[in-house]
Parts: C-alpha cells; structure tokens; sequence
C-alpha cells in the first residue's frame, strides 16, 4: 500500500508519478513526454502522432480533469511546494484547466523573473510543458536540449530579458536604489531560471551576451558596503557552472575578474576548481575559442616600460629604453604596487589563455569540418606550428607559419606525413629551437592493429595497467575526458571523451583496485547516430580520432602509472608489486618512442655524451661507481652488472640552456637530469642514493 493511497486516487498518483519522472515508463524526450506516453490509448485506446510527439486525444483528456485538478490541490500545498517545485504544478494546471488559479497562488512566492518565466510557459500547451519539466529533471547534460530550449515559443527571447532584468536590479543594488541583503538579490526560483538563461545564451554564443555577463557578475561578485558577502553567491556559482559546460573566452574572463574583486574568502577556491574544467571545455569550442586574445601588451610607467610577450611562451619583462632589466624597477614597484600586481596577475591569465588556445587547436585534429584557423592570421601562436595548404585538389604542402593565403589551410598532423617528412620537421624545430604551444612535430601517432582488427569493437592495448587512481582523474579532468568518481557501489565504469565536433566518443573502462588504485581496462569507439552512441568497430574509426583518443589513454597510464612512481617499491599486494617490478623491463609505448627520438638529437649536444648510449629502451649512462639504465617509458633505473633497482625520486634540472622540444609530462627533463647526476657519480653526496650506490 502506498502512502499516497489516502491522499491521491489511483489515476492522480499514476499522474504524480509521470510529470515527476517517478514512474518507470521509458523516455521519449524531445519526440514525447512521459505524460503522452504513459497515458497512451487512456480515451479511445489509438495514439494519434499528428505533430513530433504523441497526442492525447480529447477522450483521454476529459478523463484526466479531475486527477489533474486533485492533483494540483496536492502540490500547492505548501510543504510540497518545495519538494516537487513548480514546473510539474504548472502540467497539471494545464490539464485541470487552472492556469489562472494556479499563477496567482505561484507568483506570490515567487521573484518577478520566476513570474516573467512562469507567464510564458503558461502560454505553451502541456505537451511542451510536460517535456520543459522533464527536460529540468535531466541528471546531466543531454545532446539537444540547448538547441531545443532555443526552438521553444518565447524563449530565447526571454532569455535575453531576464538576464538584463537580472543586471540592472543588481545595479540599482550597488546604486543604494534597493537595499542591499547578503545573499537575497534573487530568490532560488530566479536563479534556476537565470541559469537556465545564461546557459542557451551561452551556448548560442549570442553577440549580445558579453557585455551584459560582465556587468552582472562584477555586481553580485562584491557587496555595495565592505561587506565580505555578496549580493549573490549562488548565482554567481550557477553562472559558472553554466560556463562549465558552454564556455567562452569572455565568461572566463568575467568570472576571473569575479575572483579578483570578491572580499569573500570561499569563492575564489570554488572559482578555481571550476576554471580547471571550464579551460579544457573551451577547447572543444573551436570557433569560440579562437577568439582568444593574442594577450601582448605593452605599458609605460614614467621611463620604465611593462611587456608581456608571447612569442616563445609568455613573459612579463620590465624595460629602460632599450635595456632589459633583471626585475622590477623599484619606483615602479613603490609608486604603482597595484599595476605590478595586475599586470603579474594579468601575465598568469595570458599564460592560461595561451595554453587553452594550444589546446583548441590541438582539438582541431579531429574534427569533422574545416577549422577556422585563418582567425588567427597575425597571432604569434601560428608562427610555431606547421600547417599545411591546399596547393592543388587532394595535394597538400606543409610550411612553417600561416603565411599563404587564399588557399584551405590545415594543421599538419604526423599520421599524415612520410617518415621522412616527420624527420625533418623535427629537425627544424629543434634547430630553430620553437616551443610549440602543443606537441606537433614529436607527436605520437597510434595505428590500428592486426589484434585491434579481429577484435572489432575494442582495445586491450593498456588493458591491465595499474595506475593512481586520483592521478586518473586528475589527467581525466585536464584532458576533457567525463567520469564519475568511482565507488565499490560504482556500476559505470567508463570515462569518455567527445570527439569529432560531437560524431564520435572514445570510451575507456577503469575500475578500483583498493582504495587507492585503479585497473585500466578496454577502450572502445561509439558513433553518434539519430540522438544516441552506438558502439563502433575499430577499423570504422577516423584514423586521428583513433589515434588522438589513444595518445590520451598512453598519458594517463605513463603519467599515473604506479610503474613510473619511483616511491611505490614495496607497498601493495603481490600482484602490484610484481606489475612494478616489471616496468624497467616493459615495451616502450608510442610515447616513449617519441621521447627516445627527441635523446637521439640531445645528447649529442650535450657535456655527459660521450657517457651515455642510447639502446631500444633504455638510456644508458657511463659513471665512475656504476652503469646505469634509465628506462625510457617509467624513467625507473637499474644499475648493473645485477639490474638492482636505484631510487631517485627526483634530480636537478639537466645542463643549462639545453632546448627541449616539448615537455608535456615531464619525463624526458626528468630522464636527463637523472642521467647528469649519474654520470657524476662520484660527486652524488645524497646520502639515500649513496647508501643504495655501496650495495
């Protein structure tokens, strides 16, 4: 027996249970709400589809009028009005024929933005507001909700209109036109319904969106007294977790400028765990994206002039004239502290800018449509990249800098090139020692496989590597790859990443091995067809999609792997240990493939030379006490003649001046400056590593 069986009839409890998605009917949104469906055949038994989703017909309806007016005098009460909220009270309204009854007891507790988006939804019939409701309901971000909020009767429109109603009471706050309480400029209704605002405008990228975002935020980000509060916290985080999943280059900068100008203490902790996710989204949004700012700038202070450059990286230089001086002057530093700091400040948001611009053109390898890489014309990023030009149909020339116009233009991607072309552009960017704003000319490429082949649908490639499992998802987060934080409980074992402008995802099993690690298991590739991910063979898989998802999964496993961890030996059962043990002796992957090419090239150039030999996976480094092998993959070494294990948790930087041509996870400095320490042996005072040397 239910405990609605003495409140509700059967068919308002059946009601109940479909507009507040309680019932276990399946879900046809957009095409149909649960409403239609679960009522299906409830009059004349037919369904009736003359529009995009099902109908019921006027039998059905009259049968409906009275659990619908039972169940509206159910949910005003005010204990469930908190509980359901107010959207699944305006679907039975419609049924009930009480709109008019059912506003005038909503809008007395309700903001006046709440009200404004109340009135239009009233004016929908209650199919539209059955799968509004549903919509709202949705865990988590669903393909197409965006574009079908845009698609509804009013909506966008009063987007626009709620978002400046929601300005402008904030400036007449700050004005003194409305007294100012902490936390009270919008009631909770309000801020759902700003949420919901910002978030399709957001998406759209409407032109008219910035301007008014940044006034806004600056307004409920600081009280109008020196107060410590805001005049809306919750907002103020609502927007951003909008900006989370639409980002644009002028929300960020919005709500960094939030950061900056709030007193409270808490917020900008919270800011900074959601600018860690908002930059890899950012990056997904190509056309956004690039309208990055190339983040030069150049100040005068009396005779003493502030640059931040971005040519080889960003720096922030102070200059006399001509002249480039070690710090800050000190009449700049004592007369404009405040500039210092903004423009330190500023070099820091440049720096993260430039990374996430890195990032969306790395994300151009996969995508499905040109890129619009000619908005970038004149920015210095394109002067460290190769791209290639379409010279003829089908026939493409890479050059260095975007430097030919009116011809279709391309990213230059190895998996594209000769060995031999691959080759010499590593040359020349080690030659011309460029930092490039990602790893291009020694980037991994990862070709399918004979056993991927008869596999069909998935990869055991990393299948069985162990790794730290908040590292994980760390390297999840940073790589723009979606999971949930996995319990014993946890049946979704999958961390995805969308791909290919949304044609394709890239699957990747991981499951908990104690409380502390993680097993990776099997990749897999699903294909975006009618609204839904389809599981996809391997060898129907774009080749970069295949192999940029792959390049990721490598990262993850050297970068977290307990096997790369120098302080792991002995902790963990048998199994662990026996899959650290064998680390130093492990396969190189593409990875370190790629770092062993770019050895080749230094050693050479450096003063431990001619001590050092490079073999298929390790390198090998000369001392005066000992030989020792420094694996290319885990960066774990083993000193001969018996492969005991030496445990060098970290060593200085290697020689100074020595160009590197990418850096992504740290250990190509790391396998050098371990192998200028070794073959200095004799000279190692540390005593942890000299006790192991004397064994």
């Amino acid at each position: 027996m239910s405990v609605l069986d003495n409140v509700l009839s059967p068919l308002a409890q059946r009601l109940l249970h479909l507009i507040t998605g309680t019932a276990n009917d399946p879900t046809h949104w957009p095409g149909a709400s649960r409403l239609s469906v679960g009522f299906a055949g409830l009059g004349s038994g037919a369904i009736m589809a003359p529009t995009s989703y099902y109908v019921l017909d006027e039998r059905a309806r009259k049968r409906l009028v009275e659990p619908a007016r039972e169940l509206v005098g159910f949910l005003l009460e005010e204990v469930r009005r908190h509980a359901y909220g107010r959207l699944p009270v305006l679907v039975a309204a419609g049924l009930a024929g009480l709109d008019a009854d059912v506003r005038a007891v909503l809008a007395e507790g309700c903001g006046p933005i709440a009200v404004a988006e109340m009135d239009l939804l009233l004016s929908w019939d209650v199919e539209l507001r059955a799968l509004f409701s549903e919509a709202e309901r949705f865990s988590e971000p669903v393909s197409g909700l965006p574009e079908w909020l845009a698609g509804l009767p009013g909506y966008l429109g009063f987007a626009r209109t709620a978002l400046e109603t929601a300005r402008d009471r904030v400036a007449a706050i700050h004005a003194g036109e409305i007294p100012y309480r902490a936390e009270k400029a919008f009631d909770d209704g309000e801020k759902r319904v700003l949420g919901r605002a910002v978030r399709l405008a957001l998406f759209r990228d409407e032109t008219w969106l910035p301007e008014l975002l940044d006034e806004l935020v600056r307004g409920i980000a600081v009280a109008p007294t020196q107060a410590k509060t805001l005049p809306s916290q919750a907002l103020l985080f609502e927007i951003a977790r909008a900006a989370e999943q639409y980002p644009t280059p002028e929300a960020i900068s919005a709500l960094r400028t939030a950061r900056r100008i709030t007193r409270h203490g808490g917020v900008p902790m919270q800011l900074d765990r959601k600018f860690k996710r908002m930059e890899p989204a950012l990056a997904d949004r190509l056309e956004v994206a690039f309208r990055i700012p190339d983040g030069r700038v150049r100040e005068t202070f009396g005779e003493h002039t502030a640059v931040i450059s971005t040519d080889d990286g960003v720096e922030l230089s102070w200059w006399h004239g001509d002249k480039k001086l070690k710090s800050v002057p000190a009449a700049v530093r004592r007369e404009h502290p405040d500039e210092v700091k903004r423009l330190r400040e500023l070099a820091k948001l440049t720096q993260q800018q430039q990374a996430t611009l890195g990032r969306a053109l790395e994300a151009g390898y996969t995508g499905d449509t040109a890129a619009p890489y000619r908005r970038l014309d004149g920015h210095p990023v394109t002067e460290r990249l190769i791209w290639e030009f379409e010279v003829s149909p089908g026939v493409w020339r890479a050059e260095l800098g975007l430097n030919v116009p009116d011809l279709p233009v391309r990213l230059w991607h190895p998996a594209r090139a000769s060995v031999a072309d691959v080759r010499g552009w590593r040359e020349v960017v080690q030659g011309k020692e460029l930092r490039q704003p990602f790893k291009q000319a020694f980037r991994e490429i990862y070709l399918l496989t004979p056993a991927e082949e008869a596999a069909g649908r998935w990869s055991g490639r990393f299948e069985g590597h162990v790794v730290h499992y908040r590292r994980l998802r760390a390297l999840f987060k940073d790589r723009g790859w979606q999971s949930k934080f996995q319990g014993h409980w946890e049946e979704d074992c999958d961390a995805h990443r969308v791909m290919a402008g949304g044609g394709w995802r890239a699957s990747l099993e991981h499951y908990l091995s104690g409380d502390d690690y993680a097993e990776i298991g099997r990749a897999r590739f699903q294909r975006m067809t009618g609204g839904a991910w389809h599981d996809a063979p391997l060898t129907e898989v774009p080749p970069l999609v295949f192999s940029e998802a792959m390049r990721d999964i490598d990262l993850f496993v050297a970068v977290a792997s307990i096997a790369t961890d120098p302080e792991w030996i002995g902790q963990g059962p048998d199994r662990l240990r026996d899959y650290w043990q064998a680390g130093p002796f492990a396969p190189l992957p593409p990875s370190a493939e790629v770092r062993r090419d770019a050895l080749s090239r230094l050693i050479g150039r450096t003063a431990i030379a001619d001590r050092c030999t490079l073999t298929d996976r390790h390198l090998v480094v000369r001392g005066d006490l000992r030989t020792y092998k420094i694996h290319l993959g885990s960066a774990n070494i083993l000193m001969e003649p018996n492969d005991a294990y030496l445990c060098i948790v970290s060593a200085r930087g290697p020689q100074p001046g020595l160009f590197l041509p990418f850096e992504e996870d740290g250990r190509l400095a790391l396998i050098l400056s371990k192998a200028f320490l070794l073959a200095n042996d004799t000279a190692i005072t540390n005593p942890s590593i000299t006790r192991q040397l004397q064994r």
